[in-house]
């Protein structure tokens, strides 16, 4: 009996000399997280509607602007992350990120409230609407600002906080327990973005922007309150520096060592190695790079106890791998941005708001809520994929996992030039719809026309993330070493931001050359008279190009890969 009150005593306090720490502590953490993404992901779906209506922006413009709030807010998780690990410590980070999250959304709440901070609406019969002004645009650019700061600083940093909490390793049920607490966690992320997209959206739907943006912020107090009401009980722990620092540090050191000639052959004593690693000299591909880890002059480079005097200097060897597993991975990580490119588009909420999307003849499925299509498909592919497929590939595959992390990402991006032509039809179909309706110049008319169209697309979409996600991780997982296991999902969260930019471009130009000479954009806001089915096709043919692209670098992957991450793991263990 006594022994249990023991072991319960020191999960609860992390051990038994430290009142700090432990399950008490996770409550704070998951509810923090946990409103922040409700929050978050919340204002998202609907917020094109809500910068062409209340901020008369066209559809292509509205549509650049979320990507690149998109794309800015994705980009700033590698910066927060490294601010955290090198100057702030986790603690710090995520209570920035969540006021400064807090403040971003109560910015764009009032923006609804205060009639000063945003155009004046349009009259019934103004053919040209007020625009807006440099200081409205300046208070909503900052309130996404704020909110990106929040969303870079808070999520990369809130799971490894919750981490921090119960590392332990005095209590033989750490690995155990720490497991638990990731599979909550994540059930906890699953729970709030579904509510976002459905919750949060029906409100802005049924009771109009100042609710539907209240909520949000409420959410973010919420957060916020409860985060640094638990601040007594957390173990802060402080920064120790950054990964990150040290690919930049092999990159410098290299440069400034480019006069030497790396394909003299050097001993293995001539390259600077941590006491105790096992890799003894770097490998043969991406020479230049070894540059940054040969020794010139010991006496200079190295201080009396064998340490390096500067780090951006002189490399060890682990370090010059570790950048070198970055560039091996980029090229295949790079054939995922076409198809983030073509599931992050918002064009499709236009579509749906000219469809009928009763369930009943007494609810109506919010515009902005069909991602949850996408979700649901996520979720039930990666259950039977897991629970089903696995078991019968893997006999046949030979695989563990049934196929490859490669193949994965192969067939997703099947699956998602499947998707866009599927999406480009349907588009056709309704336009011509609404034409035939006599509705070219009336976007806003609802068409005899089901909202079960679109659920095909959705749905592949979901798939096509699912099987991209766990693939690429898991390929990246693969050619890093454990110590760097993180960066996987980094490097995901990174692809995001880069895709957003590219759309951002992508629509730019396609908006810029089809309206030129007074021709209606291809994403005119009024989609019956733009042709929104000829971007689509579009984004098909680039995700042809993109599979065409994955192939090419699948086979220089298969032919050249000279197996040196499989002896970086073997190495650790």
């Amino acid at each position: 009996m006594g022994n249990k009150q023991e072991q319960e005593e020191l999960l609860l306090n992390h051990s038994k000399n430290s009142r700090k720490g432990g399950l008490i502590t996770m409550p704070f953490i998951i509810v923090n997280e946990s409103c922040e993404k409700l929050a978050s992901y919340g204002l998202l779906p609907n917020m094109i509607i809500y910068l062409t209506t209340f901020y008369h922006m066209e559809a292509a413009s509205a549509s650049v602007l979320i990507a690149l709030w998109t794309a800015l807010s994705n980009g700033l998780g590698l910066f927060g992350a490294f601010l955290s690990d090198s100057y702030l410590g986790r603690f710090r980070a995520v209570a920035i990120g969540t006021i400064s999250s807090l403040i971003g959304t109560c910015i764009l709440w009032l923006t609804t409230i205060m009639p000063q901070l945003r155009p004046l609406p349009c009259g019934q019969h103004q053919h040209v609407c007020d625009g807006t002004t440099a200081a409205q645009l300046a208070i909503l650019l900052c309130s996404f600002g704020l909110m990106s700061i929040g969303t870079g600083f808070n999520r990369p940093c809130s799971i490894a906080f919750g981490a921090d909490q119960l590392e332990n390793k005095e209590n033989p049920d750490n690995e155990r327990l720490i497991d638990s607490y990731f599979n909550w966690y994540y059930a906890s992320v699953g729970v709030s973005l579904v509510l976002a997209v459905t919750v949060i959206v029906y409100i802005q739907d049924h009771f109009g922007w100042q609710i539907g943006f209240g909520v949000p912020a409420l959410l973010m107090l919420i957060s916020v309150s409860i985060f640094l009401i638990g601040s007594p009980l957390y173990i802060k722990a402080k920064a120790r520096g950054s990964l990150f620092t040290g690919l930049f540090q092999v990159a410098v050191a290299a440069f400034r060592k480019r006069h030497i000639n790396v394909e003299s052959n050097y001993i293995a004593d001539c390259y600077y190695k941590e006491p105790e690693s096992n890799l003894l000299e770097p490998s043969a591909d991406f020479r230049c790079l070894n540059r940054a880890c040969i020794i010139e002059d010991p006496r200079m480079e190295l201080k009396p106890d064998g340490e390096v005097s500067d780090p951006w200097n002189l490399c060890c060897v682990e370090q010059v791998e570790l950048m070198k597993c970055f560039l091996r991975v980029l090229p295949m990580w790079s054939t995922c941005l076409i198809l983030l490119v073509a599931v992050g588009q918002t064009f499709s909420i236009f579509q749906m708001m000219t469809m009928d999307r009763h369930i009943f003849s007494l609810f109506e499925i919010p515009a902005g809520s069909f991602g949850i299509i996408s979700l649901i498909a996520w979720t039930l592919w990666v259950a039977l994929y897991d629970r089903a497929l696995v078991p019968l590939l893997s006999r046949y595959t030979g695989h563990p996992t049934g196929l490859s992390p490669v193949s994965r990402m192969g067939i997703s991006l099947i699956l998602g030039c499947m998707a866009t032509a599927l999406q480009a039809i349907t588009e056709t179909i309704r336009r011509n719809k609404a034409i035939n309706a006599g509705f070219e110049d009336d976007p806003n008319a609802v068409l005899n026309m089901s909202w079960m169209w679109l659920v095909p697309q959705f749905a592949l979409y979901g798939v096509a993330e699912a099987f991209n996600v766990v693939g690429q991780i898991e390929f990246i997982y693969s050619l890093f070493p454990k110590s760097m296991s993180s960066f996987a999902s980094a490097m995901y969260t990174f692809g995001l931001a880069i895709a957003s930019l590219i759309s951002s471009v992508l629509v730019s130009m396609v908006d810029k050359v089809t309206s030129a000479g007074g021709n209606t954009s291809w994403l005119a806001s009024n989609i019956n008279r733009g042709h929104l089915d000829y971007f689509y096709w579009l984004l098909t043919f680039l995700s042809f190009i993109n599979l065409l692209y994955f192939m090419a670098i699948y086979r220089f992957t298969e032919h050249h890969h000279d197996g040196r991450s499989s002896l970086y793991h073997e190495a650790e263990e």
